[in-house]
């Protein structure tokens, strides 16, 4: 009950004090109220905020028809690099045509047509394109054993309710997130290995979890934190029945900064794309966001949901604190499994205009990042954050126009 509670009051920042322990009975009820009650407003200076910036405008310029993808490779729900934090930092500032060129992308039609877009950058200053935590202090070593910080969710009132609802299942076996009615952004290794489309990329699929029962019963949520050789919190009930319904992809965009350039050091820093869905679902989304620094998120931490390999049928909610950060990457403490690729990760802060909290998706989990120093084996989670760039990219892969991707 205690670790359910800290859980809640990590979801949703500003919840009063729990109430004295309720009868047996009413313990379900309890948790359910305070999982959706509305927070109580601290006062607006203590409120970490979104701040809106300009961004600056990519746009199309000409499109050009590419040799059909080869569609043979299984796709890898892991990424190797040879390039730690420390390479990143000290990677040369690239030009404003080198942003051009990897920002440049591909499109992948459910037909099998490939085409390459060339993009133009406007209003772009590269010298605002820093990280201000490059003076964070180093991330320790992450061992993988031990303490598992992830939570199973069951119960489909949780499981169909936001924030959740917008974690989606690539049919290639990653994970995705909801960013518009019917556009889902992932990692881009979960459909493309950097030298050509992986098997299923062609015939994509995009998987909603829904109840297998038209009016099945009502349920408590489990947030089931295991630790080796402990009990669980909460045992999922079994009429409560969960599927997936598939949705075909139309298009997939991918940035070729991924495909040209996850062979040298800078390829991860592009590994995000975009699906675009053969229809419009009928869930709420998650917005996007420009990532913020490190520190000035809630507590320092990200969250984020995905389908872990080692739970199947299971969605898995961590979050944790953030670690060090590059200008494009992010360097999380979360633990995950294959499957949780291409996860949104998020944060929730006060947006002052609309005058309410707001969570938004500041960036994609790229996956465990291997290292190889001195003959000696280094793991760091990392998740690529979402710059202004990328954010006008993405954006105006959603909208169609730059106009209503000026605000991030």
């Amino acid at each position: 009950m205690i670790i359910v509670i800290q859980v809640l009051t990590l979801l949703y920042p500003g919840l009063p004090p729990p109430p004295p322990p309720p009868p047996p009975g009413a313990r379900s009820t309890s948790l359910l109220c305070l999982l959706f009650l509305s927070p109580v407003s601290p006062s607006t200076s203590s409120r970490p905020q979104w701040i809106l910036q300009r961004v600056p405008v990519v746009l199309p310029e000409k499109t050009e028809d590419q040799p059909t993808p080869h569609f043979l490779s299984e796709a890898r729900l892991d990424v190797a690099s040879g390039c730690d934090p420390d390479c990143h930092k000290k990677a040369t500032r690239l030009s404003y045509w080198d942003l051009r060129r990897l920002l440049a992308f591909e499109t992948l039609h459910s037909d099998g047509r490939l085409t390459e877009t060339a993009i133009g950058i406007y209003g772009y200053n590269p010298n605002l394109n820093t990280s201000p935590a490059q003076r964070s202090r180093v991330r320790k070593r992450r061992e993988i054993f031990g303490h598992d910080g992830r939570f199973s969710i069951a119960g489909q009132n949780f499981l169909l309710k936001f924030p959740f609802s917008v974690a989606v299942k690539l049919s290639t076996g990653c994970s995705g997130t909801l960013v518009g009615d019917r556009h889902v952004l992932t990692a881009a290794h979960c459909v493309h290995d950097g030298k050509n489309y992986v098997k299923g990329a062609q015939k994509l699929r995009v998987g909603f979890l829904k109840s297998k029962q038209r009016d099945a019963p009502q349920s408590t949520m489990n947030l089931t934190n295991h630790v080796e050789g402990g009990p669980a919190l909460y045992t999922p009930p079994t009429k409560d029945k969960m599927k997936f319904q598939w949705i075909r992809v139309k298009r997939t965009h991918v940035p070729k900064g991924w495909i040209k350039g996850n062979a040298n050091d800078i390829g991860m820093d592009f590994d995000y794309a975009l699906l675009e869905l053969k229809k419009p679902h009928k869930r709420r989304y998650m917005k996007l966001g420009v990532s913020p620094p490190a520190q000035r998120l809630p507590g320092r931490r990200v969250h984020f949901s995905g389908f872990d390999n080692d739970r199947p049928g299971q969605l898995v909610y961590r979050f944790c604190q953030a670690g060090e950060e590059t200008p494009d990457l992010l360097y999380q403490h979360c633990d995950a499994q294959p499957g949780a690729s291409g996860s949104g990760v998020y944060a929730r802060m006060w947006d002052r205009r609309r005058g309410r909290w707001e969570r938004k998706v500041i960036g994609v989990f790229s996956g465990h990042q291997w290292v190889e120093k001195l003959g000696v084996s280094q793991e760091f989670n990392v998740a690529v954050r979402i710059t202004p760039l990328k954010y006008a990219q993405i954006c105006y892969w959603i909208k169609g126009n730059f106009v209503d991707c000026r605000e991030g």
